[in-house]
């Protein structure tokens, strides 16, 4: 069942989640839908595809669906490309470092549709075209990927974070927003010190999201945060985290024994 993160008539942003069963973590998916047009964040891999493009389909017609957004290239963001692609008429939006490998994901006679279906972002980002409205792709270098994205909405004001602020928690099920940050501080820290790249990089992406108009983050892994104030203590927090080759000594790089 969808989360219904917005929805003023013409403009939804709607959140899928615990659609994996078996031995692979937890995600969420995004479906933005902005008037008769459609755009499918993070649509996942393999795991999800089935049960979320039945989901989705009680809100649009598959076919009809513009875009495949992918924050970055990992099997749990875009491993089901090749079902997508097959089933829809979609355009994949991704990073321009990452368009040259869409075509390793897709089976050989898909091949020749990628380049005439493929958006390359360049490094600086740009605006998606919706109609009347964009969902702007929004630089996320290194947090966790090379070439890394973050989708923001400014109707609703969501920024779509990625790994930016997931969380893994003993039960996935539970509320679908932060409501308690000192709480939820134990279910970040472990993944946010291993993915994120360094202390340099989460907080030139901090300082870049406080002048932006945010009013919800939401991560592909865990629970959203909701409000200016629970959004401001996760920046504050991530801004002074030690992560990636913060924590790097010669120790980590020895032969094994």
């Amino acid at each position: 069942m969808a989360t219904v993160l917005y929805d003023d008539g013409n403009h939804r942003c709607l959140s899928f989640g615990d659609l994996v069963t078996g031995e692979g973590i937890q995600s969420n998916q995004f479906l933005m839908i902005h008037g008769e047009h459609e755009a499918l964040i993070d649509p996942g891999g393999d795991l999800t595809f089935t049960a979320l493009s039945m989901e989705i389909s009680k809100h649009i017609r598959l076919q009809d669906l513009d875009y495949l957004v992918a924050s970055h290239q990992d099997p749990d963001i875009i491993a089901s490309l090749s079902s997508w692609l097959s089933r829809t008429n979609a355009t994949v939006v991704c990073s321009r470092l990452w368009s040259r490998f869409v075509p390793h994901l897709i089976p050989g006679y898909l091949g020749s549709q990628v380049g005439s279906r493929c958006l390359a972002l360049p490094d600086g980002g740009g605006d998606i075209p919706m109609g009347d409205a964009v969902l702007k792709a929004v630089p996320a270098h290194f947090l966790h990927s090379v070439g890394n994205f973050q989708f923001y909405d400014p109707v609703s004001r969501i920024l779509f974070s990625g790994d930016m602020g997931a969380s893994v928690a003993d039960d996935p099920a539970g509320s679908p927003f932060v409501e308690d940050f000192a709480a939820h501080i134990p279910h970040m820290e472990g993944f946010h010190r291993r993915y994120m790249v360094s202390r340099k990089v989460t907080r030139l992406w901090a300082n870049m999201v406080r002048h932006m108009n945010v009013d919800m983050l939401v991560p592909q892994h865990g629970p959203a945060f909701r409000g200016r104030e629970m959004i401001g203590q996760f920046l504050d927090w991530i801004s002074n985290l030690e992560c990636g080759i913060d924590l790097m000594t010669q120790e980590n790089y020895r032969m094994p024994s």
